[in-house]
């Protein structure tokens, strides 16, 4: 069923999540994308492979998991493809400012203040405010954390940096920790060691941060792997340069970030074999390969929806892109299990066993959407 969008006011009146800019339809629907398998899209897929049993949705509901180590599933795309976005609309919301006469020393607080929000939502996320925890029991490293911490180093980079220095930087900061991590390790280990005990990024957080770390010796959103998550926020900061600035017609625009994004792809694949795609260490092959996949998403989203301008399909997922910080963190005041329950337990009992539980999954969805579409028609939006 088509959704048809509300009469909203122009772009520029609207605050959204996380930043506020004049609109590209096809950004916000791309976060929503990405958001839809953070907020439940994911358990369709498990729950359906747990019914079926079937090859296929097995295999579909693998790549909704986190590899071990080395390796590279779907699931491990979300997270820089959010970073990755953040950066796309920087042009937009911070390069606007300086546009309309914004001191660089106005927005440097304005983007140093949004990573201290975001960095403490990554402590609501991770920590139980129930009740006091020891300091060693805290977890410090975050999702959020690390969001606020690159985005906040690489518009640092855009404010001061011309167009070649930014492209400099995205190399200077994934070449120098490939060779970092090629020539160091913890103590004990073979220079190079990429496990995760003898790893030097795994080595220095645990010599750096806080608290404890999520698997106690390695923390997957550690301090030091931020390092080359810098980089995917200044490939989304030159991709939304390329959009908002570049003199290229649109359809070109999107051949220019697709063909690029298949140039990073091989890229990748050619580092891998030195230096393996690894989330957990946000290794440069990691940053080329997910960078080289969010362009292709953002090539395809902004031609089919900005360029050809076919919107209405995408409206879902612009209602999720447009509060993805709230929605993210919602779990932590609202209950989604019980009121899903309480709306739709009767459709789970009147479906029965087995396939309930894909229905319970595919409607806890639906509440989370309705309650961000009630907010879409209120116009409420989280402002970070």
């Amino acid at each position: 069923m088509a959704a048809t969008e509300p009469d909203i006011p122009p772009s520029s009146d609207v605050n959204t999540s996380p930043f506020t800019y004049e609109r590209l339809y096809s950004l916000d629907a791309l976060r929503g994308f990405d958001m839809f398998w953070i907020i439940g899209g994911e358990e369709i897929f498990h729950t359906m492979a747990k019914v079926t049993g079937s090859p296929f949705w097995k295999a579909l509901s693998t790549q909704f998991t986190h590899p071990d180590w080395n390796g590279f599933h779907v699931y491990d795309l979300i997270f820089p493809l959010f970073l990755f976005l953040a950066g796309v609309a920087t042009p937009y919301s911070v390069g606007r400012e300086l546009e309309k006469g914004a001191t660089k020393g106005q927005l440097v607080w304005r983007v140093v203040r949004r990573a201290i929000i975001l960095i403490l939502l990554g402590l609501l996320v991770n920590n139980s405010l129930k009740e006091l925890k020891p300091f060693e029991e805290i977890r410090f490293a975050s999702v959020l954390g690390r969001i606020g911490i690159a985005y906040m180093f690489a518009n640092l980079i855009y404010l001061f940096a011309n167009r070649k220095w930014q492209f400099a930087w995205f190399w200077i900061f994934i070449i120098g920790y490939w060779l970092l991590l090629k020539f160091t390790s913890a103590p004990g280990f073979k220079p190079g060691d990429l496990t995760m005990d003898g790893n030097f990024a795994s080595y220095m957080d645990r010599l750096i941060l806080p608290g404890r770390l999520y698997l106690k010796i390695h923390d997957p959103e550690g301090l030091f792997s931020t390092i080359p998550a810098i980089s995917t926020g200044l490939l989304g900061i030159l991709a939304g340069t390329l959009l908002k600035t570049g003199h290229q017609h649109k359809g070109r625009k999107a051949f220019i970030l697709a063909a690029v994004g298949v140039i990073f792809l091989i890229v990748a694949q050619i580092w891998n074999l030195d230096f393996p795609i690894n989330k957990n260490l946000w290794t440069s092959s990691f940053v080329m390969h997910v960078g080289g996949l969010s362009l292709l998403l953002l090539a395809l989203f902004y031609y089919i929806i900005d360029v050809l301008g076919y919107k209405s399909w995408a409206f879902y997922f612009k209602v999720i892109g447009m509060n993805s910080i709230l929605i993210y963190i919602s779990s932590k005041f609202i209950n989604w299990n019980y009121a899903t329950a309480g709306f739709f337990g009767w459709l789970g009992q009147l479906v029965g066993d087995p396939w309930n539980i894909v229905v319970m999954a595919i409607c806890f969805v639906m509440v989370k959407w309705a309650m961000l579409y009630f907010l879409y028609r209120k116009k409420a939006f989280l402002k970070v």
